[in-house]
């Protein structure tokens, strides 16, 4: 009875592991701004890009995507997690066509938000061209698939939804447009009415599973701090407020929405807190740099400002919590990934 137990156990742990390494999801579908744009703003004509160094320069083969970080982002983590592919393609990324988009395709661009008067700010993609994309997708994998395989991975597939920041930080604390229409707690609701109309075009469209992530911290990003001179360069407590008030609402859209669509199983990602966390108390994640960036001198520059030509980016990406003054770094997406991999497994990989 005793004899050979060990194996027999661990076998057995492993057997009950199964559902999760061999998930039910057979690919990543990503919608948002540029926490999760993987390369779409390379092929417009927008200001806003990373297509260049240093931008990729701990990516697979020291590549510039048009990621902003030095690596990967957070859709690439959950897609390995999936036993799917370990970075998801830009649906506008000419080396990439249909065969590709299969198991997982970004839509996102950097700059957009719920708001369409946010990507016009930079003149990026917004939302509601995000979506006729997606439509252009399905048509797609419906040529190439079948009609039957191409509804099932529509179906089964999991939505990425990542955006909102800009709405705020790009838009409404910049311009005077929308803070003359809106309070700050009407222009949340305002974007998550927004937020929710896309939500139903989407089941309407088939899908069924999605994962939206709301607020980061965003009173803490450098660029942020780098302008609170009075604060003494700190954390900015109001936008952080702000984006803590915007993911309860969120949470209250979700669990509304996942009542009223049938057969919708959606979830709001807890990307705030553990990412507050490694702001705060850098030392437990193995940090020592939170309140500047590692590219240029990490407080102002992101895109164009961030090149290879500046003689002040770090040595070493993974001591600093941030890459450029509004994005992390690749060692903190992964981080936050990890952190929320085990409830996107345990919510969708069945």
């Amino acid at each position: 009875m005793f004899f050979g137990s060990t194996p027999v156990l661990l076998w057995l742990f492993f057997l009950s592991l199964s559902p999760l390494t061999k998930a039910k999801v057979p690919a990543i579908i990503v919608f948002g701004d540029s926490s999760v744009d993987s390369g779409n703003n390379n092929l417009i004509s927008t200001v806003l890009k990373s297509n260049f160094q240093p931008y990729g320069r701990d990516f697979y083969g020291g590549q510039p995507t048009g990621r902003f970080c030095n690596g990967r982002i957070p859709p690439d983590f959950i897609s390995e997690a999936f036993g799917l592919k370990p970075a998801i393609p830009a649906y506008l990324d000419p080396a990439y066509n249909i065969s590709d988009f299969a198991t997982g395709v970004c839509f996102a661009s950097a700059g957009t938000g719920y708001d369409n008067a946010t990507s016009k700010v930079l003149n990026v993609i917004p939302l509601w061209k995000e979506l006729e994309y997606y439509k252009e997708y399905q048509g797609k994998l419906r040529s190439y698939v079948g009609e039957n395989k191409a509804n099932e991975i529509l179906r089964e597939a999991l939505y990425l939804m990542s955006l909102g920041t800009n709405d705020f930080l790009e838009n409404y604390y910049v311009f005077p447009t929308r803070k003359s229409q809106f309070s700050v707690r009407q222009y949340q609701d305002f974007l998550l009415g927004l937020g929710e109309n896309f939500v139903r075009e989407l089941h309407a469209l088939g899908v069924r599973k999605i994962s939206i992530t709301g607020l980061p911290p965003m009173g803490c990003l450098p660029l942020e701090r780098a302008t609170n001179i009075l604060g003494q360069n700190d954390c900015v407590p109001e936008y952080n407020n702000v984006a803590s008030g915007f993911n309860r609402k969120l949470e209250g859209l979700v669990a509304k929405l996942n009542k009223e669509l049938p057969g919708m199983r959606m979830v709001s990602a807890p990307a705030y807190d553990i990412f507050y966390q490694i702001i705060t108390r850098p030392s437990l994640f193995g940090f020592e740099v939170t309140g500047v960036a590692c590219c240029s001198a990490g407080t102002f520059e992101m895109s164009y400002l961030c090149n290879q030509y500046n003689p002040f980016t770090c040595s070493d990406a993974n001591k600093y919590v941030f890459w450029d003054a509004f994005h992390p770094t690749e060692k903190t997406n992964k981080i936050i990934s990890d952190h929320l991999i085990p409830l996107l497994l345990a919510m969708f990989s069945h």
